[in-house]
């Protein structure tokens, strides 16, 4: 089974080398990029299955390296921040990020990240996955393709899951913390604003009516006429 490639984007030599190393020895193919552009032009030579991103960084900055290879393709995207703010968190997931860890972290949670960002994927693949009509609103699960009115709309591979799921049940209300866990596959309750930030973009992309808030409950699905 070919090993999983995943492209770490840090201009901090050491942290680079060292999350590097670690995801070599825990069976990963590990490729290195020093700057934003560097990361763009490495993206599209190794086609990684995953990016670990800081986002910090000289020249293109990890929010526009971000924007960037999502529009090139929809890849799962772990950024990492020095900063502890929830405004930089929140910004790097509504840019396509999947999950994110604040420096100094643990190499092993990073490797957990990991892991669960590419079984959420692999998981999402196998098996039939019929396609879902709801209005006009088409979910694909097998070519993870979603279409509004007949036009497709690129999503990122947890705004896809997050959809797919609400989508399975529509009119259904799921608590921050059902969601976190179905979905991102979390079971601490920490982390409802990373909910709150992919349901922005789902918004934003398909529109405001598409997912209904159920104030001091969840979310919930209504399809699109």
């Amino acid at each position: 089974m070919p090993r999983h490639r995943i492209l770490v984007v840090e201009d901090e030599p050491a942290i680079a080398e060292a999350v590097a190393e670690r995801l070599r020895a825990e069976g990963f193919t590990a490729v290195i990029a020093r700057d934003g552009l560097d990361a763009v032009e490495r993206f599209r030579r190794s086609a990684p299955d995953l990016v670990v991103l800081d986002l910090m960084l000289p020249g293109l900055d990890g929010l526009e390296v971000c924007r960037r290879l999502q529009a090139e393709r929809p890849v799962p995207v772990l950024m990492l921040t020095a900063r502890g703010e929830e405004t930089d968190q929140l910004i790097g997931l509504g840019v396509g990020a999947d999950d994110y860890l604040t420096k100094p972290f643990s190499m092993r949670v990073l490797v957990a990240r990991v892991r669960a960002l590419l079984r959420r994927i692999e998981r999402a693949r196998s098996g039939t996955h019929p396609v879902v009509r709801l209005g006009g609103l088409e979910v694909d699960r097998a070519a993870r393709r979603v279409r509004l009115r007949g036009a497709q709309v690129h999503l990122t591979p947890t705004e896809f899951e997050l959809l797919a799921f609400l989508a399975g049940a529509p009119g259904t209300v799921f608590s921050r913390a059902e969601l976190l866990e179905r979905v991102w596959g979390w079971t601490a309750g920490a982390g409802t604003r990373t909910v709150d930030s992919h349901v922005r973009a789902l918004r934003r992309k398909l529109g405001d009516e598409i997912i209904r808030t159920a104030h001091g409950v969840g979310y919930a699905l209504e399809p699109p006429r």
